[in-house]
């Protein structure tokens, strides 16, 4: 270890081992600190992503697959049952085994690793973040840095610390719950979707196979369902109707920010990727995908900017928009969205899955899904349909 380098990533998860393995092929010296003691653990994550957009940014490896799915299947409140989006193949991934290998990745290309690292503040130089310090194993020491990636989580302090507001108002959180469970029979080649203010009320349910007899079931509603009931409590029910007798192996929670996209997300010396820049899709929670675009484009821009010796806020501003063009426009939209889908009371999401089930399965497309919901407001059903053509 040293103490200094032109890059510091607070955060191993897949937006900062992403940014500090771009960072350092683009020839930067990195350093990643981890605050767990474990890159990958603990998991919390539902673990599914589109097979289509983890190829289109990775060499994905068989070990990360704990199984695939080729469409899914939608339960509407009355017990409506809706398969849907044949052919489009998921992936549920081994998360802890996927998250070390990207980390393993970064350090092959020259970042270096420190886990059980606690950053505990930022070090400062006329008025500009400059470097970090770090509590490791009770030894506090500070490490200068040119730019610092703020890749800390939903929970992040980086950023605050650095001035940025980066706090979620409650009702921009999704607060979630989801356990392994053991012993039932999940249909192995879909992922299940349960609506409907019973089971998770402005939110949904999940069931993702990951082979055998085991699955992630869980669930994620708003923060105002949250003062009626505990998701815990949502999800222990859940669990009764939907997987009777089988076993719990693991519970996590925690929350997802479904935000709109944040414009202050770099400030003179700081870049935030992930969770921390609230870069999570609004309409589904999912984020790694988004972590992964988020981490290259940071680590490219932050690799640049030291080599052009320029780590202000305009500068790092590169990212900012490079961010916007790749993805921020569709958080826009999804976030509009959102808004709408998840308003829809049981009634309409039962005339929904009633629409659907009058299309042919093999048309029952995402963009079908999501006009069914949207027919109230033809100007989202057109934005919908617009982004999937």
């Amino acid at each position: 270890m040293t103490d200094r380098a032109d890059v510091v990533v607070v955060g191993g998860g897949p937006a900062g081992s992403w940014a500090a393995r771009s960072a350092a092929q683009a020839g930067a010296s990195v350093m990643v600190f981890e605050k767990d003691r474990e890159i990958g653990l603990p998991v919390r994550c539902a673990e599914g992503v589109s097979s289509r957009g983890l190829e289109g940014l990775v060499t994905v490896r068989p070990s990360w697959i704990a199984r695939e799915v080729r469409g899914a299947k939608l339960v509407a409140p009355d017990g409506t049952v809706v398969t849907a989006c044949p052919g489009d193949t998921g992936t549920v991934l081994h998360r802890k085994v996927f998250d070390a290998d990207l980390a393993a990745m970064a350090a092959e290309a020259g970042a270096v690793f420190l886990t059980k690292a606690c950053v505990t503040g930022l070090l400062r130089e006329n008025g500009a973040v400059s470097g970090v310090r770090v509590e490791h194993l009770g030894r506090i020491f500070d490490v200068a840095a040119k730019i610092v990636i703020g890749a800390d989580g939903v929970e992040s302090a980086v950023g605050r610390w650095a001035g940025l507001d980066t706090r979620t108002p409650p009702e921009f959180i999704a607060s979630c719950a989801q356990a392994t469970v053991a012993g039932l029979d999940p249909d192995p080649e879909l992922a299940e979707f349960h609506f409907g203010s019973a089971v998770a009320p402005g939110g949904y349910a999940w069931v993702f196979p990951k082979g055998g007899r085991t699955a992630n079931v869980g669930l994620g509603v708003p923060e105002a369902a949250c003062r009626v009931r505990k998701p815990v409590d949502l999800l222990k029910d859940f669990l009764e109707r939907r997987c009777p007798g089988a076993s719990v192996l693991t519970w996590i929670a925690g929350g997802v920010p479904l935000c709109p996209p944040r414009g202050d997300i770099v400030a003179d010396g700081l870049i935030l990727v992930g969770d921390a820049a609230h870069q999570a899709s609004p309409l589904t929670g999912g984020g790694i995908l988004n972590a992964l675009i988020a981490g290259r484009l940071a680590g490219e821009t932050a690799a640049g900017c030291v080599r052009r010796g320029d780590v202000s806020k305009k500068a790092l501003g590169a990212y900012v928009k490079a961010w916007m063009k790749a993805e921020g426009e569709n958080i826009e939209r999804d976030f509009r969205i959102k808004k709408v889908v998840y308003g829809l009371s049981d009634e309409e999401l039962n005339g929904v899955a009633r629409t659907l089930s009058a299309i042919p399965e093999e048309k029952r497309t995402a963009a079908e899904i999501f006009k069914a919901g949207l027919f109230k407001h033809p100007k989202l059903a057109f934005e919908m349909f617009r982004s999937f053509f």
